[in-house]
């Protein structure tokens, strides 16, 4: 009967400390934009998909296993930075020069920190070099080839720009050049949203309840003059507060940038006591839209709730809260 009775007890037992696993969860972005089915055969919108859900869970095993959410979103967006599907690492697009420039920041909810780099064009993780300026140097941005020379000294991998080359990302330049002619302002106007921007990002809550946020990026097609966008922005295309949220943005970057759109999401929800829902639909559709920006937002609070708002016809997404099973989408419905 004693045995019985310690059996039952401790059945009990795991049952209750099952019930009260802290909360954990992730999300992540491939990118938004004019995002159509009729743009995808069957085994291409599949392929994206596996993508999506290949890197979202790999993520997921960190956070399930205790790690920090600081890994899982390194893990989660270190997969889509070698996949040609997306616009960050392997298959950024390309500048007018015809080379990649590519950007990354990271933030830690649980302090603050982050890291950011711009204009990189060597390294062959950029989300790994943010994260190593982020602790390893006392600055939060570096650019350029001072970034490269760091990202050297901290021993990470160097490739030759070349290596983020892809064909549909070349006929992408092209297709820029031809509708630019003379590369001006004016011109820059007539592109669609295809040139115009996309990214990669991820952000997590881990079960110590810390929030971390990261966002990487080729940038904008037949980009010139060194231009940088919102993801190494931090406030703009990345943050992370564990007093609040997480978000990692992805759009028309000048607007983000203008606007401060990840952080405002955050503050929000901070300041005036909103869910991320309605902070997140707030800024994305009354405040962005309006004004011309167009986009959108992964979103994670500290209690694991996620929420994705865009403002385009899709966004390459995925999530998976807890032990749920995975979930992934491209377009709007």
């Amino acid at each position: 009967m004693l045995r019985y009775l310690l059996l039952i007890s401790l059945v009990l037992l795991s049952h209750a400390a099952a019930a009260v696993e802290p909360p954990f969860a992730i999300a992540i972005h491939g990118g938004a934009g004019t995002i159509k089915r009729s743009d995808f055969s069957a085994e291409q919108e599949t392929a994206y998909k596996q993508k999506l859900a290949e890197a979202v869970e790999a993520g997921h095993a960190v956070l399930a296993n205790g790690g920090e959410a600081m890994d899982a979103v390194i893990t989660a967006i270190q997969v889509l930075e070698a996949s040609p599907f997306f616009n960050a690492g392997v298959g950024a697009v390309y500048t007018f020069e015809g080379g990649h420039e590519l950007d990354a920041s990271i933030m830690n909810g649980a302090n603050l920190a982050a890291g950011a780099v711009a204009g990189v064009t060597t390294v062959k993780s950029p989300i790994a070099l943010a994260r190593a300026v982020m602790e390893q140097s006392v600055h939060v941005m570096l650019s350029g080839s001072g970034a490269e020379q760091f990202a050297e000294q901290q021993g990470l991998e160097l490739v030759d720009n070349s290596y983020f080359n892809t064909e549909a990302r070349y006929q992408q330049l092209l297709k820029a050049k031809q509708r630019l002619g003379v590369a001006d302002y004016q011109a820059y106007l007539a592109l669609d949203d295809r040139f115009k921007y996309g990214t990669v990002g991820a952000v997590a809550l881990d079960k110590h309840g810390n929030l971390a946020a990261g966002t990487s990026t080729g940038g904008m097609t037949a980009k010139r003059w060194g231009r940088v966008g919102d993801a190494p922005i931090i406030g703009a295309g990345t943050w992370a507060d564990n007093a609040s949220c997480a978000v990692s943005a992805t759009g028309h970057g000048e607007y983000f940038i203008r606007y401060h759109v990840a952080a405002d999401i955050c503050s929000r929800v901070k300041y005036q006591g909103v869910d991320i829902v309605t902070a997140g639909d707030t800024v994305i559709h009354d405040v962005l839209l309006p004004a011309g920006g167009t986009g959108g937002v992964i979103i994670i609070d500290r209690q694991g709730n996620v929420h994705m708002p865009f403002n385009t016809a899709g966004m390459y997404r995925a999530q998976r809260i807890g032990n749920q099973q995975t979930e992934v989408a491209i377009y709007k419905n």
